[in-house]
């Protein structure tokens, strides 16, 4: 299932998949994960949707998923309950137990990698 979802705090449509999806997995505001992962990427002395600090600050946190070639919405059908951090060419969403949460549709597209996220205690979508 996916279901629309813009956490960008003035509701612009701009190229800030990175920090959306992440806000969500960890159940942060868009602000909070903006400042943790400039941060972090300044230090490092690299943009944050650089797909290199992205799947690299992601393995530091979360458990890479082993699998096949395979569709975002694959993944919702095999994975129907946990929260999931996928990144593909040019783009990162979020799944939360079944539901795609995005700006856009992305089940179709096919996944690079994906993170599994232990589950946290309050949900804010």
């Amino acid at each position: 299932m996916y279901s629309f979802y813009n956490a960008n705090v003035k509701g612009n449509f701009v190229n800030d998949c990175v920090i959306r999806a992440i806000s969500v997995a960890e159940n942060k505001t868009w602000d909070q994960t903006y400042e943790e992962l400039s941060c972090i990427a300044q230090e490092e002395g690299i943009l944050l949707d650089d797909v290199n600090f992205v799947e690299s600050y992601l393995d530091s946190k979360y458990r890479r998923v082993p699998h096949l070639s395979m569709t975002v919405g694959d993944v919702i059908e095999e994975f129907p309950e946990g929260i999931f951090l996928i990144t593909m060419n040019g783009h990162i969403t979020v799944i939360v137990d079944g539901v795609l949460y995005d700006t856009f549709d992305c089940r179709d597209r096919k996944i690079r990698c994906i993170w599994n996220v232990p589950k946290r205690r309050n949900k804010r979508l």
